[in-house]
C-alpha cells in the first residue's frame, strides 16, 4: 500500500470516528432522563425541558462535526436545521426560518461589497497602496493588515470590515505566493484579520450590535446610560494591547517563511502604474460603502435611522451595484454559499439554544457555582462563560443570556455592574477558537489557509491571553481610569 492510500485510509477513520463520536453523544444526551433545573441566588428555578436538552445534545454535536470538518462545514449546518425537525426540538419552520435571519443577510451583502471591491479592481489598488506604506519586511506588513482591518471595524460592523479588508489580503497574498498555497505567512494573515477584526470592534458602538444590546440592557437594571465615548475610554486600550499581542504571537508561532519579499516595492510599484487611474465604477462603489457605513453610523445619533434594520441597509449596497450592473450573475454564482450556510447554522442552533430555555439553564449552572467565591473569581467566570457561549452562537445572545443572570447575582457579592457589563462586553467580542464564533472567523476560513482544527488550536492559546489581559485590567488599569469595580 503507498503512503498517499495509508494516510487517505488513516483519515477516513479518523472521520467516522468524529462522525460517530458527534452522533454518539447528541442520542445519549437527547435520551438521557430529565436533568434537574438550575436555581439562581433567589431561588427561582429554571427548568430544563425535552426541547432544551435536545438543544443542549445537537450544540455537542455540531460543535464536534464543525471543528473536525467531517464534513464540509455547510452541510454540518443544514444538519442543524434537520436534527431540530427530525427530533422534535424546534418546528422545521422555526429551524430553517434562522437561516435567512436578517444577520445572516447582513453577512451575504458584506461578502458582496467585497466581490464589487475585487471586479473593479479595488482591492488590488488598495493593497498596492497598503503594501507601499509597509514595504518588503512581512512581519510589518502581517502588522499594517492587521491595524487597518482593526480601524475599519472602529467605523463599521467587523463583518463589513473583515470582508472588505479579506480581498485585499488575497491580493497581497498572491505577491508573496503566486499559487496561493497554504504557507504560515498565509495563516498568520487570514487567521489574524479574522482575530483583528474582533479586538477592532468592541472599541465603539459601531463595530458590532452587542454593544448597544448591552448598553440596552444595562440601563434596564441600572437605570444608567453608557455614553458613546465612555465606551471607548475602557475598551480603547484592552482592544488595541490585544490587537499587537495577536501580532506577537502570529510573527512567533506563525513565523512567516521569507523575511522579506525582494522586489516587491518595485513590482508593486509597476502594478500601480499599469493600473492607470482610478475607474468611474471604482468611484461608484467607493460611494456606495461610503454611503451605506454613513448611515450605519447616523443611526447611533439620529433617532429617525434607529428603526431601520442595518441588514437592509447593507443591502441596499447589493442592489446598486446588481442595478447598475457592477455585478452580474457570474458574481452571484461566486459567493462562498458555504460560508453563508456555516453563519445560518450557527444562528439556527444559538435560537434554539435560546429559545428552548437551554442557554438560560446553562447560564444559571455555570454563574451560581461561583456565588460565593472572591468577587474576581466570580468576574472572570462570567467573562469565560461569554466566551465559551459566544465562539457557539451570536455574541449578542450569549451576552442576552448571562448580563441579566450575572448583574442579578453580582449584587450578593458587593460586585458594581459597570466591570461585568465591561467584561462581558470584551471576551463577547473576540471568539477566537470555532469559525461559527464570527463572520470574520468564516470569512478568513474562505482563503483555504488553515483548518477548523488550526483555527481551534491557535484560538485556545489566544483565549487564554485575553482572559488575562482583561484580569490586569479589571484588577489594577481600569480602577485607575476610574471604573467602579466593587459597590461601597
Amino acid at each position: 500500500m503507498s503512503a498517499t492510500t495509508e494516510s487517505q485510509s488513516k483519515f477516513e477513520w479518523k472521520r467516522l470516528f468524529f462522525i460517530l463520536l458527534g452522533l454518539g453523544l447528541f442520542l445519549l444526551l437527547y435520551y438521557m432522563p430529565p436533568i434537574k433545573a438550575a436555581v439562581d441566588p433567589s431561588g427561582k428555578e429554571f427548568p430544563l425541558s425535552r426541547e432544551g436538552q435536545g438543544a443542549i445534545a445537537l450544540f455537542l454535536l455540531a460543535g464536534i462535526w464543525w471543528v473536525f470538518e467531517v464534513v464540509p462545514i455547510g452541510v454540518t449546518s443544514i444538519a442543524i436545521g434537520v436534527f431540530q425537525a427530525l427530533f422534535g426540538i424546534r418546528s422545521a419552520k422555526d429551524a430553517f426560518r434562522d437561516f435567512m435571519d436578517p444577520s445572516v443577510m447582513f453577512i451575504f451583502g458584506s461578502v458582496v461589497v467585497g466581490l464589487a471591491f475585487s471586479k473593479t479592481g479595488l482591492t488590488k489598488r488598495l493593497a498596492y497602496k497598503m503594501l507601499q506604506l509597509a514595504g518588503e519586511n512581512t512581519k510589518i506588513i502581517l502588522l499594517g493588515c492587521l491595524v487597518v482591518t482593526a480601524s475599519l471595524a472602529h467605523f463599521m460592523a467587523h463583518t463589513a470590515a473583515a470582508a472588505t479588508v479579506f480581498p485585499i489580503l488575497l491580493a497581497i497574498y498572491s505577491l508573496y505566493d503566486e499559487e496561493n498555497r497554504p504557507s504560515k505567512f498565509g495563516k498568520a494573515l487570514f487567521i489574524g484579520m479574522a482575530y483583528a477584526a474582533g479586538a477592532g470592534s468592541i472599541i465603539t458602538f459601531l463595530g458590532a450590535a452587542r454593544g448597544p444590546a448591552a448598553a440596552g440592557m444595562f440601563k434596564e437594571f441600572t437605570g444608567r446610560d453608557v455614553g458613546f465615548f465612555e465606551l471607548t475610554k475602557y475598551m480603547f486600550l484592552v482592544g488595541w494591547l490585544m490587537i499587537f499581542l495577536i501580532w506577537g504571537y502570529l510573527v512567533i508561532f506563525l513565523k512567516p517563511e521569507k523575511e522579506r519579499i525582494v522586489g516587491l516595492k518595485e513590482r508593486v510599484k509597476r502594478l500601480a502604474e499599469q493600473q492607470g487611474p482610478m475607474t468611474i465604477q471604482e468611484k461608484f462603489v467607493i460611494f456606495s460603502v461610503v454611503l451605506v457605513v454613513v448611515l450605519m453610523g447616523l443611526q447611533s445619533f439620529v433617532p429617525a435611522l434607529k428603526p431601520l434594520d442595518r441588514s437592509a441597509i447593507m443591502l441596499i449596497s447589493t442592489l446598486i451595484f446588481f442595478l447598475f450592473r457592477v455585478l452580474t450573475v457570474k458574481e452571484l454564482e461566486d459567493i462562498p454559499w458555504n460560508i453563508i450556510l456555516l453563519f445560518s447554522g450557527a444562528m439556527s442552533i444559538g435560537f434554539c439554544l435560546w429559545k428552548t430555555g437551554a442557554a438560560q439553564w446553562l447560564a444559571v449552572n455555570w454563574l451560581v457555582m461561583f456565588q460565593k467565591s472572591h468577587w474576581l473569581v466570580f468576574v472572570m467566570s462570567i467573562a469565560t462563560f461569554v466566551l465559551i457561549m459566544t465562539n457557539f452562537i451570536m455574541n449578542v445572545a450569549a451576552i442576552a443570556i448571562s448580563l441579566p443572570v450575572s448583574l442579578v447575582i453580582a449584587k450578593y457579592l458587593n460586585v458594581a455592574p459597570d466591570v461585568i457589563f465591561y467584561a462581558s462586553l470584551v471576551t463577547a467580542g473576540m471568539p477566537f477558537v470555532l469559525l461559527i464564533g464570527a463572520a470574520p472567523n468564516a470569512i478568513a476560513y474562505e482563503s483555504k489557509q488553515f483548518t477548523p482544527g488550526e483555527f481551534f488550536k491557535h484560538g485556545i492559546v489566544m483565549s487564554i491571553v485575553l482572559l488575562l489581559v482583561l484580569c490586569i485590567f479589571i484588577v489594577s488599569i481600569w480602577p485607575i481610569m476610574g471604573m467602579q469595580i466593587l459597590l461601597k
